[in-house]
């Protein structure tokens, strides 16, 4: 395990948090965005991404000569728990940004490096997964989405559930089997680079309880893609989906999603006086939130140094999707008042926590799985 208590930020990254912070103020004194909860996932604005690459906080890990920045993992965290402190809309380019433009560095061909990361780097490329299926959602060694070599490049036939933002994106990253069958599990699976729009691929919208469009169904119908789309090597799909998982479940989005909610709750009490009760829920969740941030910090020095800390990343997702909902449940209970859709304030953002956070603990592996990796991590039977 990692010592969550060993790394401490240095001037640079508090530097660049100042920054952050006095960017996002001019934002909303212009009124260029309203704080949402769940807003990596449900506020895309494209253009708020493209000023985001302009000054250089997207990409900000990626070499220069693919259009990064050569900054460390460190100083991208600083500047995504700032944006989603603020509730800012940064979905468009999440997933791109996350752990797209990781892999395909890790994993993908020059060309796919030189066609697809200086465009994540300048907000203009955004990235859907295509990983969740019908009967294959945590259990993802399941998919039956399949590849089949053509004499064109590869030919995908199959069905994607739950692919968060396909229906903006440019490109999506698709696992699908190669070779064997479903049974054969882990083997087998391979992963590729699929450009959108593209006419042998439907995307599906998926309407939520709120009334919102995020997730999507995705049919790939004998679709052909070129033989370059290839991700890595064919047949080590699950071997690169596990590395990818590191970057996806230990961001700080796991347990900042109502962060703005928190934060409205704290003002509003402070504003009006807070009983007993409410002082010590307050308190109880701040240290809550500021330990789950030290191991989530801890998971970002972990990959700075080159190691991939899936047990570590996994507690982070798992800790702090409870977490999360705790918040809104507690925010519920106390707050004097009603949750209200498209009101402005405590009540708008009391109303998007509850109608989100039945997702928390499922989106990027349910619960039940986050503590299986766990307990097989720490060698327990």
């Amino acid at each position: 395990m990692i010592d969550i208590s060993a790394h401490r930020l240095g001037e640079a990254e508090q530097q660049l948090r100042t920054e952050v912070r006095e960017f996002l103020a001019k934002e909303r004194a212009t009124e260029a965005f309203e704080p949402r909860c769940d807003a990596w996932m449900s506020s895309p604005d494209p253009a708020f991404s493209r000023r985001l690459g302009d000054r250089g906080w997207l990409g900000m890990t990626l070499p220069r000569r693919y259009g990064g920045h050569d900054r460390s993992p460190l100083e991208r965290f600083v500047v995504v728990e700032e944006l989603l402190a603020a509730g800012a809309p940064v979905a468009a380019h999440w997933i791109a940004d996350r752990q797209m433009a990781p892999s395909i560095l890790r994993h993908g061909t020059e060309e796919q490096r030189l066609r697809y990361l200086p465009g994540i780097a300048r907000g203009e490329c955004f990235f859907a997964i295509g990983m969740s299926e019908p009967d294959a959602g945590s259990d993802l060694a399941a998919v039956r989405t399949r590849a089949r070599e053509v004499a064109d490049g590869w030919e995908l036939t199959g069905t994607k559930l739950w692919t968060t933002g396909a229906h903006f994106a440019h490109a999506m990253v698709v696992l699908a089997r190669t070779d064997g069958t479903p049974e054969d599990r882990h083997t087998g699976l391979s992963q590729f680079v699929v450009d959108l729009p593209h006419p042998g691929i439907q995307v599906r919208p998926i309407v939520t309880i709120d009334g919102e469009h995020h997730f999507n169904e995705v049919v790939f119908d004998r679709a052909v893609i070129p033989g370059g789309a290839l991700l890595g090597e064919r047949g080590a799909g699950w071997s690169q989906v596990m590395a990818e998982l590191a970057d996806e479940r230990s961001g700080p989005e796991r347990f900042l999603s109502t962060a703005p909610l928190l934060a409205a709750w704290v003002a509003e009490t402070r504003d009006a006086g807070a009983d007993p009760v409410t002082t010590r829920e307050i308190g109880r969740l701040t240290a809550q939130a500021w330990a789950l941030r030290q191991l989530s910090l801890a998971v970002a020095a972990e990959l700075a140094r080159g190691r991939s800390p899936d047990v570590p990343a996994a507690l982070v997702k798992d800790l702090g999707s409870s977490f999360e909902g705790e918040v809104v449940e507690t925010v519920r209970r106390l707050a004097q008042v009603e949750p209200r859709r498209g009101a402005g304030g405590l009540a708008g953002l009391l109303a998007e926590g509850v109608l989100h956070s039945p997702a928390f603990t499922l989106r990027g592996g349910a619960s039940e799985v986050l503590r299986s990796v766990v307990a097989r991590g720490l060698g327990v039977r």
